[in-house]
C-alpha cells in the first residue's frame, strides 16, 4: 500500500477558462441535454402505453432509451454544473462511480445496438420464423445479458484504473472522467491490468461490430433480391441510418481509447468524447424512433384519445 498516493478529489478543467465561454457552453450542453431527455423520455412512454407498439422491436428501443437517459445523465449535468459554479472538482469516489456508470452504459448500449441488428435482420430475412425466434423470453434474456454485460466491463474497468497510484497533476482536460485521462496524470508507468481492460473490452466491442455487419449485409442483400418497392426503399432508407450511427459510436469510441497517448491536452479528446457520450442519446431518438410510421401512427392515436377524453369530460361536467 506504500506505493499508493490517496487521492481526495480531482479536477475536470472542461472546455474553456473564460467565463464567457465558460457559459455558453454550458448553455449549449443544458439544450442538447433537455432535448435528448425530453425525446428518450417521449419514446419511452409513448412505447409503454401504446399496446400496439409492444413488440420485440420496440422493447429493445425502450431499453435504448433508458440506456441513452442515464449515459447522458452521468456526464453532462455534472459538467453544466461545473461550468456554471467556478467549481471543477470531482471526488475521488464521484470520480470511480462516473467511470463505471459511462462505460456500463456505453458498452451495454453497443451490445443492445448489436441485438437490435440482430432483430431487424430477422424481421427481414426470415419473416415467417420471427415470432418462433424473437420470443418474450429470448428478448429478455438478450436485453439482460447486454445490461450485464456493461455492468463487468465497467467494474473492471474502474477497478484496474483507480488501483494505479496518482501523485501528479489532478487537472484532466475533459468534461467526464475517461480512462485516457486517468493514465496521463498516473505516476505509474506499469498499466498492464488497465491495457487489459482495454483490450476486453475491444475484443467484445470487434465482436459486437463484427456481428452487426453480418446482420446488416444480410439485410441488404435480401432488400437487393427484391423488386424495387416502397418496402424495399423504407428498409433500406431505415437500417443505413441505423448502421451509420452505429459505425460513428463505436469507431470514436475505439478511437478515443486505442489512439496513442500524448503529453498535452488535445481538442481531439473532447471530441471524440462527446461524439460516444452526447451525441448518441441525441441522435439515437431520431434515427431509431421518430422517423418510424408506427410511432408517428400511435402518437396520433394518443392525441386522439386524448382531445376524445377531453370531450368526454366536458360533456358530463357541462
Amino acid at each position: 500500500m506504500g506505493n499508493f498516493t490517496i487521492v481526495i478529489e480531482f479536477l475536470l478543467m472542461g472546455f474553456y477558462k473564460n467565463w464567457e465561454l465558460q457559459v455558453l457552453h454550458a448553455m449549449l450542453f443544458l439544450f442538447i441535454y433537455l432535448m435528448a431527455l425530453m425525446e428518450n423520455l417521449f419514446i419511452f412512454t409513448l412505447i409503454s402505453l401504446n399496446r400496439d407498439l409492444h413488440t420485440p422491436m420496440y422493447f429493445f428501443l425502450k431499453n435504448l432509451s433508458v440506456l441513452d437517459i442515464c449515459l447522458i445523465s452521468v456526464t453532462v449535468p455534472k459538467s453544466i454544473a461545473n461550468s456554471l459554479s467556478h467549481s471543477c472538482s470531482i471526488s475521488y469516489y464521484g470520480w470511480v462511480l462516473q467511470l463505471f456508470l459511462v462505460v456500463l452504459f456505453a458498452r451495454s448500449e453497443v451490445s443492445l445496438l448489436t441485438v437490435m441488428s440482430y432483430d431487424c435482420s430477422i424481421a427481414i430475412c426470415q419473416p415467417l420464423q420471427y415470432e418462433t425466434i424473437m420470443t418474450k423470453g429470448s428478448c429478455l434474456r438478450m436485453a439482460v445479458a447486454s445490461w450485464f454485460s456493461g455492468g463487468v466491463v465497467g467494474a473492471i474497468y474502474s477497478a484496474n484504473t483507480f488501483s494505479l497510484p496518482f501523485c501528479g497533476p489532478k487537472e484532466i482536460h475533459q468534461f467526464f472522467c475517461d480512462v485516457p485521462s486517468l493514465l496521463r496524470i498516473s505516476c505509474s508507468k506499469e498499466h498492464t491490468e488497465v491495457y487489459a481492460s482495454v483490450a476486453t473490452a475491444l475484443v467484445l466491442g470487434i465482436f459486437c461490430f463484427i456481428s452487426s455487419i453480418i446482420s446488416y449485409g444480410h439485410i441488404f442483400s435480401t432488400v437487393l433480391k427484391i423488386p424495387a418497392t416502397k418496402g424495399g426503399s423504407k428498409a433500406f432508407s431505415t437500417s443505413l441510418p441505423h448502421l451509420i450511427v452505429f459505425m460513428v459510436f463505436i469507431i470514436t469510441g475505439a478511437m478515443a481509447y486505442l489512439k496513442p497517448p500524448l503529453d498535452f491536452d488535445s481538442v481531439l479528446d473532447l471530441l471524440l468524447s462527446m461524439f460516444y457520450t452526447v451525441v448518441p442519446p441525441t441522435v439515437n431518438p431520431i434515427i431509431y424512433s421518430l422517423r418510424n410510421k408506427d410511432m408517428k401512427t400511435a402518437l396520433r392515436k394518443l392525441i386522439c384519445w386524448k382531445y376524445s377524453s377531453q370531450g368526454l369530460m366536458k360533456k358530463s361536467f357541462p
